[in-house]
């Protein structure tokens, strides 16, 4: 592979000389499985989570309605309000009358009695892994107040991840004649998110084989956990309205694949598109750790700071995926707003590493300041306006 790059050199360092022949000797003797036909899944998406890298995609910024699936974005603002500390797993919620007479036993349910009073943990626990319509409503209506607050806070989180062909106007997906609508890259921007932000609490809430509530077991309806080596999650969906859909993740020696597959007409189609496409993925694809996790990518330049440069380090490991056999050319760029400006936090994001692969699409990787630049005094600044004079 040959790479172009400014303020990149570890990067050579971190990829061995021989890593073409190490790629050929690791080839499968037997086809790998195809990615899913149109006919099979209208809509699909298969990205490399962590390089961004985009592997297949057909109509992936096309909307649709993305039933149960919409329970992810339910969980990551659940998450994020765990994380801020404004939600605590422990906390309970009742269920008011109004809710359990529309919700009691509609569609997939972690059959609520009128009198529950259940934890944040069980409801998260019955949301993701047996699609409780019912846990939807109540996590949303005892967190924010409202489901319509709810939704406030799901749209606002969106946005804030660039989700720019979604819109969601329930916590559970159930029916809205289209008002709760998604992308794939969307879906899979999300997935992302769920996990490099939230690692601890994907592996506690997403992923279980069953969840059981107030002595009603229940298994997780997921084509992959327990039939795919490293499958850990993360949704399915189905409604008439939707067809069958699923949000899937899969986790390999540390290289993890998200998939999208939406509009298939059956689950039995859908599941084992989603079982050939990963195994396709993983098949197909060679992976390359260019940057471990917190090493220096490169710097970026600061204005009034006490330092006049801050280090650059990725949040989760950086890899590149390439076809198995080729040797495209890889270019590493770094792009941001700058000179930063003073103060700058710890872990603040702060900057773009633009991974481009010959022949495939460019993907983007978060940058975070990996250390605090205070703003800097008076006598600094001084010193730092001659400074840079000469640089």
């Amino acid at each position: 592979m040959r790479f172009i790059g400014a303020c990149l050199a570890a990067v050579f360092a971190a990829i061995a000389p021989a890593s073409l022949a190490q790629t050929q000797a690791s080839q499968v003797d037997e086809a790998a499985p195809a990615p899913p036909t149109a006919e099979q899944a209208p809509i699909a998406l298969l990205v490399d989570a962590t390089s961004g890298q985009v592997l297949h995609e057909r109509n992936a910024d096309r909307r649709f309605v993305p039933a149960s699936i919409t329970k992810t974005m339910t969980a990551y603002v659940a998450f994020e309000l765990l994380e801020e500390g404004a939600l605590d797993p422990r906390q309970t919620f009742a269920v008011r009358p109004e809710t359990f007479r529309e919700w009691s036993g509609k569609g997939s349910t972690m059959f609520l009695p009128a009198d529950a009073r259940p934890t944040v943990a069980e409801l998260l626990m019955a949301i993701m892994n047996i699609s409780a319509n019912d846990g939807s409503i109540v996590l949303a209506e005892g967190a924010a107040g409202s489901v319509p607050q709810w939704t406030g806070m799901m749209n606002a989180k969106a946005r804030e991840l660039g989700m720019t062909n979604s819109h969601f106007h329930s916590p559970n997906g159930w029916m809205d004649e289209g008002k709760t609508f998604v992308s794939a890259r969307d879906l899979a921007r999300l997935a992302r998110a769920l996990i490099l932000r939230h690692p601890q609490r994907y592996r506690t809430f997403i992923g279980n084989e069953g969840f059981s509530y107030n002595g009603i077991a229940q298994p997780n309806h997921d084509p992959l956990i327990g039939r795919v080596e490293g499958a850990d999650g993360i949704k399915t969906g189905f409604t008439n309205e939707a067809g069958n859909g699923f949000l899937g993740s899969v986790e390999r020696n540390g290289r993890r694949l998200i998939m999208v597959i939406a509009a298939a007409d059956s689950a039995r189609v859908r599941n084992n598109a989603a079982r050939d496409y990963i195994e396709w993925g993983f098949g197909n694809f060679s992976h390359r750790t260019l940057f471990a996790r917190g090493s220096t990518v490169g710097t970026a330049r600061v204005q009034n700071g006490e330092a006049r440069h801050v280090d650059l380090i990725p949040l989760a490991p950086i890899s590149v995926s390439v076809p198995r056999g080729s040797d495209p050319e890889v270019s590493l760029r770094i792009r941001y707003e700058g000179p930063l400006k003073a103060p700058i936090a710890e872990g603040d994001r702060v900057a773009m590493l633009e991974l481009e692969v010959e022949g495939m699409p460019t993907s983007q990787i978060p940058l975070v300041a990996a250390e605090e630049v205070a703003e800097a005094g008076i006598l600094d600044r001084f010193w730092n306006g001659i400074a840079g004079w000469f640089s």
